[in-house]
C-alpha cells in the first residue's frame, strides 16, 4: 500500500486518459465495476480515490469492511473476497466525456474479465453507464436478470460526490442488499 497523498493540479490534469490497475484475484464475492477513472483517482493510481466520493464511506457503512478504508488500500480488498474494476479504462473529468460506443466496447471487455475471474457478483456502479452499455434502458437499481459470463450482476448508483439523486443512507441501503446476497 502506497501512502495517501494529493496530486497537484497539473498532476490532475496530466492524468487524462490514464488507467488505474484493476484491483482481481481468484474467488471474489463482488467485483465492484466503475464507470471510467476519474483525473483525481487516475494521478493517484486507486480507485474511488477523489475525496468527495463516497464509495469508502459507503462500503463500510453497509458492512463490507470493518473499517473506512482508504482509497490507498484499494488492494487490501483481495483479502475479504472483493475487487474493482472500470466499465472504461481511461480517465476523463467526468463520465460524460464517454461515448455510447465506448460504453458497449466497455462492456464487452468486462465480460472477458469476468470470464476469467468468475466473481459470484458483478456489481456496475453507474446507471445510467449500464443502460447504455448494456442496452438495458429501463435498468433498476438492485439484481439484474441478466448475466455476465456467468456471474449474477448488480446494478447501483454511481458514489460520486456529484450524484445528487442518491444520498449516502440510500446507497448504504443499496450497498447492504448487495452485501446480502453475496454472503450467501
Amino acid at each position: 500500500m502506497s501512502a495517501p497523498w494529493r496530486p497537484t493540479k497539473a498532476q490532475i490534469l496530466a492524468a487524462a486518459d490514464r488507467t488505474v490497475p484493476d484491483v482481481i484475484g481468484p474467488d471474489l464475492r463482488v467485483l465492484f465495476c466503475g464507470i471510467n477513472p476519474g483525473l483525481y483517482t487516475a494521478a493517484v493510481g486507486h480507485h474511488f480515490a477523489r475525496p468527495g466520493n463516497r464509495f469508502w464511506k459507503v462500503l463500510h457503512e453497509a458492512g463490507f469492511t470493518e473499517q473506512v478504508l482508504s482509497a490507498f488500500q484499494d488492494r487490501s480488498l483481495l483479502s475479504s473476497g472483493i475487487g474493482i474494476t472500470n466499465l472504461v479504462a481511461r480517465a476523463t473529468a467526468t463520465a460524460d466525456e464517454l461515448g455510447a460506443s465506448e460504453l458497449r466496447d466497455g462492456a464487452r471487455l468486462l465480460e472477458a474479465k469476468v470470464a476469467a475471474v468468475q466473481p459470484r457478483i458483478v456489481a456496475v456502479l453507474g446507471m445510467q453507464a449500464f443502460r447504455t452499455a448494456f442496452g438495458s434502458p429501463r435498468a433498476a437499481p438492485g439484481p439484474q436478470s441478466a448475466q455476465i459470463a456467468k456471474s449474477s450482476v448488480w446494478l447501483l448508483p454511481n458514489t460520486s460526490g456529484l450524484q445528487a439523486h442518491y444520498q449516502l443512507g440510500d446507497l448504504v441501503v443499496l450497498f447492504n442488499e448487495l452485501r446480502a446476497a453475496a454472503d450467501l
